[in-house]
């Protein structure tokens, strides 16, 4: 059982790892489309294949599905609008874009971004409550295990991520 579970994530983060560590300081793009797909149909097929659903919960699973599908959708939106507002930072002058900033409109940014975060989020979190509620004590155990394990990867990647931009 904790095999598959293991051999799902190492899966994941094995697929990952190109996307993520790819990107340099110096050339930070954004994935395309179909790798943004690709690595949400691999987190979507290890979630399902740690819990090992039954029938009878198979029938909670479409609504999740979708919701994860939403959600990967819109960090593909903002990590797209990310790159975008980047590229047009770099073509100025420094200085100027220094002087220029508004920081009233980065913070009403920010906070649109985060209320769709949130808005996701809510919607994950009412999608997978019914399916939850039906989860044996292993099958609940086999998600905590997976949920800890990519939160661990993501926090280091990100902590990577912010030493290899101060090298």
């Amino acid at each position: 059982m904790w095999k598959i579970a293991t051999a799902g994530v190492t899966a994941l983060f094995v697929t990952a790892s190109p996307l993520a560590y790819a990107q340099t300081a110096a050339n930070a793009a954004t994935p395309s489309a179909a790798d943004w797909n690709t690595l949400t149909d691999i987190r979507i097929n290890v979630v399902k294949a740690a819990l090992q659903l039954t029938p009878d919960q198979q029938k909670y699973w479409p609504p999740i599905e979708d919701a994860i599908r939403a959600r990967a959708k819109d960090r593909q939106a903002r990590f797209a609008e990310m790159e975008k507002r980047v590229a047009e930072l770099r073509e100025g002058n420094p200085v100027e874009v220094l002087h220029d900033r508004d920081t009233v409109d980065f913070l009403q940014r920010r906070a649109d971004a985060l209320a769709q975060r949130s808005a996701d989020l809510k919607k994950l979190a009412a999608a997978w409550e019914p399916l939850y509620k039906t989860l044996t004590p292993d099958q609940k155990q086999r998600m905590a295990f997976v949920t800890l394990y990519v939160l661990h990867e993501v926090r280091n990647a990100a902590e990577e991520r912010t030493e290899d931009e101060e090298d």
